[in-house]
């Protein structure tokens, strides 16, 4: 019962990465890139988790669901887990924004033409 949140985590993040090799986004667009971009959030992020718990913000709620595994104080070895989705779901979602934007604007610019095109005959 203790793993339940850790399988989750991996879950959703498989499901994130095979959307992603879908539409080729961010890591199968350029996973050298991707790779040292997760590693730098993860990395920040519990740099960020470690201030909180020094100063006291933040505590390692109990759950059932958890594995109660720590990797340090008040930090459970779900956390960079939790980390590692959450930069790769950010990024995910800003890859295929960029590509959504770019594809209207491409669409915008050959409607544009086509207009300018047919003025000129």
């Amino acid at each position: 019962m203790g793993i339940i949140y850790l399988a989750s985590l991996l879950g959703v993040s498989a499901c994130m990465l095979l959307l992603d090799a879908r539409f080729r986004l961010f890591f199968w667009r350029d996973w050298r890139a991707a790779a040292i971009v997760v590693i730098v959030g993860v990395l920040f992020l519990l740099a960020w988790d470690v201030v909180g718990i020094v100063t006291g913000v933040f505590e390692m709620g109990a759950s059932p669901g958890m594995t109660g595994i720590l990797i340090a104080h008040e930090l459970p070895i779900e956390e960079p887990v939790f980390l590692a989705f959450l930069v790769l779901c950010t990024m995910v979602i800003f890859t295929g924004a960029v590509r959504i934007i770019e594809r209207r604007s491409d669409r915008a610019d050959q409607a544009g033409q086509h207009e300018i095109d047919g003025a000129d005959r």
